[in-house]
């Protein structure tokens, strides 16, 4: 079959970095690039990448197969219906849409014109997360995990320009947030029952830059999902409780350890340690002589690439890996987690 072609529509930090993304898949290439700004199809030319003068030019280019939308997220849902409208297969920056009805009109065109829709989930193949989903799913390392606590922290701000407006869907709920509650809900496999949420407005932006919210799963399941903007020391990047133990990553570098009691030899009860003005037993460290210190070990991705697997489903060789029914759970997980922090009250899925 004849390599696909993409054009990406916004060369900003995200648009260009699709271009290595790309070049690391098969079966699609990118052809062209257009942005409205002068700096940004500069840097496309200077890569060597064919630019064009409107929205409008590409469209109607019938050697396009596919558009990647990279552009401030008020403008996804408009771009997409365009493109799904003139023919094309789309790929869209997260997060789709600022509402999940916006969501839903998206994928109402593109079944009536028969085309791919695909969000860039990117962080479903970071290795850290691959590491947790291995521990939640195979119930090897930690037993049967009951808390999971996810979190993303820094001392810079909201970043960027439009990222700090409400009407063009800035803040981090939708920065941020949207990766953890995609790595969450991918993961943990039961429906969500309830979600309570604080949103941070610190800095005094109209829009979050940060929040915190603890989502519990039917199946009894827990997690807390935490975005600062504003944390010049940082909690560790997953923490995570199983019947058999406990894990902790620190950061990207996958620093970290696996702590578990050793079931091959007989429990020895902790010594009583002075806590401040008193003595504690319950909340000494375990003994050393029955417990297991593990260091975290890296998990290969048993799926393929974003854009390899993209490729595959243009062909029809592959369902998605990113499925829009995932996309639309993380879009209502998101308007929970705005309506908890907004009302201060938790709210029942």
């Amino acid at each position: 079959m004849r390599m696909k072609n993409l054009v990406i529509v916004g060369f900003g930090g995200m648009g260009s970095y699709h271009v290595e993304l790309v070049g690391a898949a098969s079966g699609i290439t990118v052809t062209g690039v257009y942005d409205v700004a002068p700096d940004r199809v500069a840097a496309a030319e200077q890569k060597g990448l064919p630019t064009y003068t409107s929205f409008e030019a590409v469209l109607a280019d019938e050697e396009v197969d596919a558009i990647l939308i990279a552009t401030p997220n008020d403008s996804h849902k408009d771009l997409a219906m365009q493109a799904l409208e003139a023919g094309k297969h789309v790929v869209c920056e997260k997060p789709v849409t600022i509402t999940s009805a916006d969501l839903e009109a998206i994928l109402a065109v593109a079944k009536a014109e028969n085309r791919t829709f695909m969000v860039h989930q990117n962080r479903r193949w970071d290795s850290d997360f691959l590491i947790v989903r291995d521990m939640v799913q195979k119930e090897a390392q930690i037993g049967n995990v009951f808390h999971i606590e996810s979190r993303v922290q820094g001392a810079n701000g909201i970043p960027g320009d439009w990222r700090h407006l409400k009407a063009q869907g800035g803040g981090m709920v939708l920065d941020w947030g949207v990766h953890l509650l995609d790595q969450l809900l991918f993961m943990t496999d039961s429906p969500i029952k309830s979600v309570s949420a604080n949103l941070s407005f610190i800095l005094g932006d109209e829009v979050d830059d940060g929040f915190t919210s603890f989502i519990t799963f039917e199946s009894g399941v827990t997690a807390l999902i935490e975005v600062g903007t504003t944390n010049y020391v940082k909690l560790p990047r997953w923490y995570v409780k199983g019947t058999e133990g406990t894990a902790v990553i620190h950061d990207w570098d996958l620093s970290g350890e696996i702590m578990a009691p050793d079931r091959t030899v007989a429990k020895v009860e902790p010594k009583p340690i002075q806590a401040g003005q008193g003595l504690t037993k319950t909340m000494a460290p375990p003994s050393e002589e029955s417990t297991t210190r593990s260091p975290i070990t890296k998990v290969e991705a048993d799926m393929p690439g974003f854009y390899d697997n993209f490729a595959a489903v243009l062909n029809g060789d592959a369902e998605p890996i990113v499925k829009n029914e995932e996309v639309h759970r993380v879009l209502r997980l998101i308007e929970a987690i705005f309506e908890a922090g907004e009302q201060g009250e938790v709210v029942y899925m």
